[in-house]
């Protein structure tokens, strides 16, 4: 989400913000950009373009936490077979041959190709979910089994993404000792959440401090915007409201204190919003300068929604995303996928070519509802289910989702 946390801070007018403009990712209004072009005598003219000022973006899944699940034949040629998360990989293979298979992966799962498609696809954003064990430094080396020498991997995507203008952010996606019980996406599959006290937190704190640090100082992160503090917690924690939140967030900023950093170069700090049902991420905050919300929106496992087609559509037209007034709000997880019980039924089956006009019709509906904010990052760029519902350029090339992400608004559909 290369696009500083754009124009939805227009209403700090009281401070210095990392606006559009201040990046080049955007032009110097709300929806325009501009090129300079050749008017003789060295002098230029401007030319206006129009564009989106919205986020619009991919998560890269599976690149630094791989998801059995979505990658199953890159988790078998790895050697992982069915451990069921890369902790558990590691384990199995050992630490040098986990670390040979796992930097195989980093090196082919995305590649600059990969960045240089998205932008044709009109994507402007990328959110990059990592394990705090990409800082080895707070690694347990006697009892924590994680791949090393992911930094690197991610120095160079960052980089190739900040080439190309990419609005970047970084996520915690794997908290120290598992912010979520049995889940591969936190990196181990732990038989309880054991994130949710002081001293896994001050892991935390520290992974933190140490991205904040490469972000201001290392060329490569100049479009990182954007720090998730945690991703999808769990609802009964207090302290991570009355504690980790707060701490976090000051964490960071002092970080950044000490580098000098001044305020319009502040990151954005993200939280979890209220409706996520995890507590109210404000309820312990003394500060919420440059702070931005989260909302995952997977209505496949909503029960609320009808599982029809036009159950779909319609909870998509009329939601509100920002019910709950955290704002500025982007989506940061969402997908076409319908639920388990429906998907393969006759009305949802992606092998009937005549259920792709609903299929196209549901993104555009989501993308207006979540457009009525600052943005959406569709789950994920890729993955190898032969399921386009799940893959952003799996979509695209099969014509469900169209190159230009302004023909949402030309769909009818709401």
């Amino acid at each position: 989400m290369r696009f500083l946390l754009i124009p939805l801070l227009a209403c700090l007018t009281a401070v210095d913000a990392w606006m559009p403009s201040d990046r080049g990712l955007f032009g110097e209004t709300r929806n325009a950009n501009h090129t300079r072009l050749p008017a003789g005598k060295g002098r230029t003219v401007r030319k206006w373009l129009q564009v989106s000022g919205k986020v619009r973006g991919v998560n890269l899944g599976s690149m630094f936490i791989i998801e059995p699940w979505m990658a199953s034949t890159e988790w078998a040629n790895m050697g992982c077979g069915s451990s069921a998360s890369e902790f558990d990989c590691v384990l199995k293979l050992g630490q040098t041959a986990a670390n040979a298979a796992f930097q195989a992966h980093w090196a082919r799962w995305i590649t600059q190709d990969d960045i240089e498609t998205m932008a044709s696809y009109g994507i402007n954003t990328i959110r990059i979910p990592v394990g705090y064990w990409i800082d080895e430094s707070i690694v347990y080396s006697d009892s924590e089994h994680f791949p090393q020498g992911g930094l690197a991997y991610l120095d160079q995507l960052v980089g190739w993404a900040s080439n190309k203008g990419f609005y970047i952010i970084i996520d915690l996606h794997g908290a120290p000792g598992a912010q979520v019980a049995k889940q591969a996406f936190t990196g181990q599959y732990a038989p309880t959440p054991g994130f949710y006290q002081t001293y896994q937190y001050e892991r935390a704190y520290s992974f933190l401090q140490f991205i904040t640090n490469r972000i201001h100082t290392n060329a490569n992160y100049r479009n990182v915007g954007m720090v998730g503090v945690v991703n999808e917690p769990i609802a009964g924690q207090p302290s991570l409201i009355s504690e980790y939140y707060p701490t976090a967030y000051g964490k960071i900023r002092a970080t950044e204190s000490s580098l000098g950093v001044t305020a319009n170069s502040h990151i954005h700090i993200q939280f979890m919003d209220a409706s996520w049902g995890a507590g109210d991420p404000k309820a312990s905050l003394t500060n919420t300068f440059f702070v931005a919300y989260d909302n995952h929106r997977y209505l496949k496992w909503d029960p609320s929604v009808a599982t029809t087609q036009a159950g779909y559509l319609g909870a998509s037209c009329a939601d509100n995303v920002a019910s709950d007034g955290d704002t500025p709000l982007i989506v940061g997880e969402w997908s076409i996928s319908p639920a388990d019980a429906v998907q393969t039924s006759p009305a949802f089956d992606i092998a009937d070519s005549a259920n792709a006009a609903f299929y196209t019709s549901w993104w555009a509906a989501q993308v207006l509802a979540y457009e009525k904010q600052e943005g959406w990052i569709f789950w994920a760029w890729k993955a190898q289910l032969a399921d386009y519902r799940w893959s952003y350029s799996e979509a695209v090339q099969k014509g469900i989702v169209p190159t230009d992400p302004d023909q949402a608004y030309q769909e009818g559909v709401c």
